[in-house]
C-alpha cells in the first residue's frame, strides 16, 4: 500500500476519532445539564415551600394581660389535676373572661380580635401551673384570621391600621406555633394542627407494613423456591406484574366494596386504610423480592444442601438473609408510594373532618396526604402557609421512614 493511501486512511481515522470524542462530549454535558436541571428544579421546589413553609409553622398572637382572682376564677391543683379540669374552667366562665379581658387591653373593634377557642391556650397554662390562677400574668393568645390576615397586609384597611397599631405597641407579633405540631384539625387556620394526621398517618402505614410486607415476602420466596414452573404460576406472575401498575384509585374502590362491607362501622379508620394500601405495595414488594432472591448466588444454595441443610433451611438461613437488603429497597419504593396516596383513602372515607387524634386502629383518622388536600382547598391565606408547613412535615416523616429502612438494608447487607 502507497504511502498516500495510508495517510488517506490515517486522516480519515483521525476524522471518525474526532466525531466520536464530540458525541461523547455532547452526551456528557447532555447527561450534566440534565442533572442540572433536576437539581434547579428540586432547590426551587424546596426553597418555595420552605419560604411558605416557615410562616405556616408561626401564628400571630396577642398579648393580653389577666388576673383570674379578681374574676373570681376558682380551682387548687388538686382539682386542676383531674381530668374534668377544663370543663370546669369553662363552667366558671373563662371564655368570658378571656374575652373581657382582650376587650379591656386592645379596645373594641368591630372585628373579632381573639379566636374563640382562645380560652383554651389560657386554660392549658392554669392547669400546667395551678398557681397562675392567683397572679396577674401575661397570656400569649391566638388572634383571629381576620386580623392576622390585616397584620400580613391583607383585608380591611382599618383592620389593617389596627394591627399595625398593636404591632407598634408589641402586643401583636407573630411567634412560632409549637403547637401547630400537637394539635388536630380545627376550621380556624389559628388553632389548626397537624399531629392528628400525623398520628393517622403513622397508624395506617404501620398496618401497611404489618401485612404488606410479611405476605410480600413469603409470596416471593415460594414463587421463586418452591411454586412449579406451569400455567398457573405464569397466570399469577402476570397477575401480580399488573396488579403493580393499577392506578391507585381501583384499590380504594377494591377497599370500598370489600373490607367496608365487612367491617362496616370502622370506616375512616387506619385499619381499613392500613389494609387497601396494603394491596396496593404487596405487588412491588413480591416483584422485588423475586428479583433480590434471583440475584442470590446458586453456588449458596449448593453449599448449604452440601453440608447437609434442609431445603427450607436453605431457604431461610442462606437466601432469605442474603436476599434482605433487595426486599427493602423495594420494601421502602413501595411504602414511599402508599404514604403518599390518596386517591385508595377517598374512597374509604379518610376525608372527614377528625378534631381530635384517634385513639387506636379503629378509631376515625385521617392522614398527612389527605390532610394537605382539605387545607389546599381553603381560601384563607392562613390555610395556604399551613399546607406548606404540612408538606414539610411530610417530607421529613418520609425522610425519617426512609432513613430507617435503609439502615435496616444497610445493617443486615452480607458480601460475598
Amino acid at each position: 500500500m502507497s504511502d498516500k493511501a495510508i495517510n488517506n486512511r490515517s486522516e480519515a481515522f483521525q476524522k471518525r476519532l474526532k466525531k466520536r470524542y464530540a458525541a461523547e462530549r455532547r452526551f456528557k454535558y447532555t447527561g450534566l445539564g440534565a442533572i442540572l436541571f433536576s437539581v434547579a428544579v428540586l432547590v426551587f421546589l424546596l426553597g418555595n415551600m420552605s419560604i411558605n413553609g416557615i410562616a405556616g409553622f408561626q401564628r400571630a398572637e396577642v398579648e393580653v394581660s389577666m388576673n383570674l382572682a379578681e374574676s373570681g376564677l376558682s380551682g387548687d391543683a388538686n382539682s386542676l389535676a383531674s381530668d374534668g379540669a377544663l370543663q370546669s374552667l369553662e363552667l366558671q366562665g373563662l371564655p368570658d373572661i378571656v374575652a373581657f379581658y382582650a376587650e379591656q387591653e386592645l379596645g373594641e373593634n368591630d372585628a373579632r380580635i381573639i379566636t374563640d377557642q382562645a380560652w383554651r391556650d389560657v386554660a392549658a397554662e392554669v392547669i400546667a401551673n395551678p398557681q397562675l390562677i392567683q397572679q396577674t400574668h401575661v397570656y400569649s393568645l391566638p388572634a383571629s384570621p381576620d386580623l392576622a390576615s390585616a397584620l400580613a397586609g391583607d383585608g380591611d384597611p382599618k383592620l389593617q391600621a389596627f394591627a399595625q397599631d398593636l404591632a407598634s405597641q408589641d402586643k401583636l407579633s407573630r411567634n412560632w406555633d409549637i403547637g401547630f405540631l400537637t394539635r388536630s384539625d380545627a376550621t380556624n387556620p389559628q388553632e389548626v394542627g397537624i399531629w392528628g394526621a400525623l398520628k393517622g398517618s403513622m397508624l395506617t402505614m404501620l398496618v401497611t407494613l404489618m401485612l404488606a410486607f410479611p405476605i410480600g415476602v413469603l409470596s416471593a420466596l415460594y414463587l421463586e423456591e418452591y411454586a412449579p414452573k406451569n400455567r398457573w404460576t405464569d397466570f399469577i406472575e402476570l397477575s401480580i406484574n399488573n396488579l403493580a401498575a393499577v392506578p391507585s384509585i381501583i384499590f380504594g374502590l377494591l377497599g370500598l366494596a370489600v373490607f367496608l362491607s365487612i367491617f362496616p362501622n370502622f370506616r375512616s379508620a387506619p385499619l381499613i386504610g392500613g389494609m387497601t394500601l396494603a394491596l396496593m405495595t404487596m405487588p412491588v414488594i413480591v416483584i422485588s423480592g423475586r428479583n433480590a432472591i434471583k440475584a442470590v448466588p446458586p453456588s449458596i444454595r449448593d453449599g448449604a444442601l452440601a453440608i447437609g441443610a434442609s431445603p427450607v433451611q436453605v431457604v431461610f438461613h442462606h437466601v432469605l438473609p442474603l436476599a434482605l437488603p433487595g426486599i427493602l429497597t423495594g420494601t421502602i419504593i413501595g411504602m414511599a408510594r402508599a404514604l403518599g396516596e390518596t386517591a385508595p383513602l377517598l374512597m374509604i372515607g379518610m376525608r372527614a373532618f377528625i378534631a381530635s387524634p384517634p385513639d387506636g386502629f379503629t378509631s376515625p383518622a385521617t392522614v398527612l396526604p389527605m390532610q394537605i388536600f382539605l387545607w389546599s382547598d381553603e381560601i384563607d391565606r392562613g390555610f395556604v402557609e399551613r399546607t406548606s408547613a404540612a408538606i414539610i412535615i411530610l417530607l421529613l416523616f418520609l425522610l425519617l421512614m426512609n432513613g430507617l429502612a435503609i439502615y435496616l438494608r444497610n445493617r443486615f447487607e452480607r458480601k460475598w
